[in-house]
């Protein structure tokens, strides 16, 4: 009996020990693929697409970003390309990003994902010096989900306001 008890004991504690783990690239499993659609926001309306693969024997994902928006009254057209490489820090055990793209922005971001793994929120890192970017994915379902990409002044790091506001659906 004590030996039951025991190893009911033992095997509590180390599944209590696996759900507080953080959450590795596999929480990151319904980003994969390429994803198409339309936004809206301060630079204008556009479309584009991103890809996130996995890479180096699936210890990162890659990001590749290409958006397009249309000339108007105000602006010529220009596109948006971007890279990002997604992987788990191994000093603090936490998801984390580094971001470039073809404006010259470097970012890196923290990573968090909801229990359920629908929401994935990229936080710029607070020790980097200027604006505070967030860029957030909301699944809502295996083949859409909605982006909103903000941005909060150096002055006000914690009001963001949206910039990007998007809606992408899953290529087959």
């Amino acid at each position: 009996m004590k030996r039951a008890v025991l190893m009911g004991l033992l095997l509590l504690f180390c599944q209590s020990g696996i759900a507080q783990q953080p959450a590795g690239l596999d929480s990151l499993k319904g980003l994969l693929g390429k994803w198409v659609g339309e936004g809206t926001g301060e630079p204008g309306k556009g479309a584009g697409y991103f890809t996130f693969e996995s890479d180096l024997q699936n210890k990162i994902l890659v990001r590749k970003n290409h958006a397009e928006y249309p000339a108007t009254k105000d602006q010529r057209a220009f596109a948006h390309d971007d890279l990002m490489i997604v992987y788990l820090d191994a000093s603090t055990n936490q998801l984390r990003g580094f971001y470039a793209d073809s404006e010259g922005h470097a970012i890196n971001y923290l990573i968090t994902v909801s229990s359920n793994g629908k929401n994935i929120v990229f936080l710029s890192d607070p020790r980097d010096v200027g604006p505070r970017y967030r860029l957030t994915y909301l699944l809502t379902s295996a083949d859409q989900m909605d982006l909103t990409f903000e941005i909060a002044t150096a002055e006000k790091p914690d009001q963001f306001r949206k910039y990007i506001q998007a809606h992408v659906h899953k290529t087959p």
